[in-house]
């Protein structure tokens, strides 16, 4: 590693000043705020939401229904991953399950609840295909439906990547040694997966309990923590220092998840050698996980073929003559027009700016020794922790009479700290990988630390870096919960204007701002792809990003440097 240079140590109180101003001080505010009272700093804020009945039924209706859905989404999830990587269906089914199964991160969760109204209601699509209600769409219900379509993709992504660690061998053995179906599931498969399976168990329920936008739109009279504290701080009698005391309640089950997915890290297997093989061709088991992991998707994706069918039709359930009149309607709106552009605009400074701070993160931890680098870990895992609607709040206190309240400029800055943890992680992982001579070289040749990083380190990660571009903004694009205290009538965006359309009931309107976000978060996440396959990726090219030296890319774990 090169010698810490003052550009480094710039770039790291720059990075750190930033997170100190814009997550600890508002955190440290909202703490200081709950236990502010008429008569000085006092318990009694806590005293009285322990108090209030429906704030404790919201809560312990928080839990019921999102420990549910996480039994349920790790389940389901299981399922996918394990069709993917343990059998051997048919391999374009395997390609439409990775690529189907994260459609609904493309779309607002406050979507979700609209397309559960249209589908599952007295006159929903579904409803109608199959001539009764199926269930009950509002409340304990509706939230479950909803909380398992929004989770099941990140579940799918963490199990599927547990997966690919997993070391099929051990499968063939077990059957040559005579152990029965379930033992040899039990002791190759679930032992080895139980971290990422409770890992994935947590995230889920961390992402349910916190959620805003699928409540907003179904959760009926089945309060939830998230409208609770929605309803106090935006309610018709605001109440902040109460609704203080909600957030940092919120903040205990996520810090929670953070410590015991740290404990769940014991339980990982480690291997010392992957090799890739095929398993043994099984009728039953590849046709019965080809059939579920069909099923699954069909369930989940049935739930929003009415978003594309609603808007073309004149007055879906009972005029159902195609028609361009609510695109239209939509299109010719100024405001419906601006709010589009303020997402588009909004999610773009996100991303450029996310992705530079959270690269540069990285950079400084990954290839320097500059000290007290460690921290930037830390502020990862605080920012993992944090919900967003407890950071919208935090902002609100703090920002409340600035220059900064009611800009964008505070709407990017809560994005980049909110969605900061996984382009963070991204991008250190794919740098701590690297040649960790290549600063060196490049400072003996008479490069400064900034033109190597250029010449480099940064065409070397470019997939790493596209991919992060891509997260921030599709993030930012669907985003609801950590920017509904903080939008107003100049900043409005699509997510937060949705929840003010239903309250006209304007759901055509509704669906056609959210076929916007969708095909252009898929428009973004597909040009990204296409760029990351041209992007130069380690062990496919060779490049001479020094004038006298060959640099030659082979596998991760053999980078080296000839002629050194």
């Amino acid at each position: 590693m090169p010698r810490v240079k003052p550009v480094m140590r710039i770039l790291f109180a720059s990075i750190l000043l930033l997170f100190i101003f814009f997550m600890v001080m508002p955190l440290i505010v909202l703490l200081i705020r709950s236990f502010q009272g008429e008569m000085g700093y006092t318990f009694a804020n806590y005293v009285s939401v322990w108090k209030n009945s429906e704030t404790v039924t919201s809560i312990i209706n928080s839990f019921k229904v999102s420990a549910l859905t996480a039994l349920i989404t790790t389940a389901l999830g299981f399922v996918l991953a394990y069709a993917i990587h343990c059998t051997n269906i048919y391999r374009p089914i395997k390609s439409v399950v990775r690529t189907a199964v994260v459609v609904p991160m493309l779309l607002p969760t406050i979507t979700y609840g609209f397309a559960i109204m249209y589908s599952f209601g007295n006159q929903g699509l579904i409803t109608r295909i199959v001539g009764k209600n199926l269930f009950p769409i509002y409340g304990f219900n509706g939230l479950l439906t909803g909380y398992v379509i929004y989770t099941l993709p990140l579940t799918f992504l963490l199990l599927h990547h547990g997966f690919q660690y997993f070391d099929k061998r051990f499968l063939i053995v077990s059957k040559l040694m005579g152990d029965g179906t379930v033992r040899s599931f039990l002791h190759t498969v679930l032992r080895p997966m139980a971290g990422a399976l409770g890992g994935a168990f947590v995230t889920s329920f961390i992402l349910s309990f916190t959620d805003f936008g699928i409540p907003a739109s179904v959760g009926g009279t089945y309060p939830v923590i998230a409208t609770e504290l929605y309803q106090i701080m935006l309610g018709s009698i605001p109440d902040f220092n109460q609704g203080a005391v909600v957030a940092i309640l919120m903040l205990i089950p996520a810090v929670f998840g953070v410590w015991l997915l740290n404990g769940l890290e014991r339980l990982n297997f480690h291997y010392d050698r992957l090799d890739k093989i095929e398993l043994p061709r099984h009728r039953v088991r590849d046709i019965g996980f080809g059939f579920a992991s069909c099923a699954i998707l069909f369930s989940m994706l049935s739930v929003f073929a009415i978003m594309f069918i609603a808007p073309w039709l004149a007055g879906y359930p009972y005029d159902l003559t195609f028609t361009f009149k609510h695109v239209k309607n939509v299109l010719n709106s100024s405001s419906l027009t601006d709010v589009y552009r303020h997402s588009l605009g909004l999610a773009l400074f996100t991303a450029l700016f996310g992705t530079l701070t959270a690269y540069g993160a990285a950079l400084l931890n990954a290839r320097t020794r500059i000290k007290g680098k460690s921290v930037l870990d830390s502020v990862a895992m605080l920012t993992n922790t944090l919900p967003g609607m407890v950071l919208g709040i935090s902002y609100l206190l703090l920002f409340n009479n600035s220059s900064l309240k009611n800009t964008f400029t505070i709407l990017v800055l809560c994005n980049i700290v909110h969605f900061f943890t996984t382009p963070y992680l991204m991008a250190k992982n794919a740098l701590s990988k690297m040649n960790r001579s290549w600063e060196t070289t490049g400072e003996l040749l008479g490069d400064s630390w900034l033109q190597t990083v250029y010449r480099v380190i940064l065409p070397n990660s470019a997939a790493t870096v596209i991919e992060m571009f891509s997260y921030y903004f599709v993030n930012a694009m669907v985003t609801i919960s950590g920017l509904i205290f903080l939008v107003s009538a100049r900043t409005s965006v699509v997510a937060s204007t949705i929840k003010e359309l239903q309250h006209f009931e304007k759901f055509n309107e509704i669906f056609v701002l959210s076929l916007l976000i969708f095909f252009t978060n898929l428009t973004v996440k597909g040009v990204c792809d296409f760029l990351q396959k041209k992007a130069p990726v380690i062990g496919r090219f060779h490049i001479r990003p020094f004038s006298n030296l060959k640099i030659k890319f082979v596998k991760a774990r053999d980078i080296y440097v000839e002629n050194d």
